[in-house]
């Protein structure tokens, strides 16, 4: 079974991380993507969590205080 994309359609990229705002990846994981082998793609899977809070963080209403 392949390993799905992680894109959520949130095509929109975070100018301090250069992290994907609604999957997570980078500009070069996402160009790369189709041509990744599995292990690879689990690989980026696993580093999302983390990614993704920390942009949260970011993101949210207080840290622009």
């Amino acid at each position: 079974m392949s390993v799905p994309s992680p894109c959520s359609n949130v095509c929109r990229m975070h100018a301090s991380t250069g992290w994907c705002e609604g999957c997570g990846r980078t500009l070069d994981e996402i160009a790369a993507w189709s041509r990744l082998p599995d292990d690879a793609k689990r690989r980026v899977w696993a580093l999302l969590p983390a990614r993704r809070a920390e942009l949260q963080r970011q993101l949210s209403p207080q840290a622009l205080r």
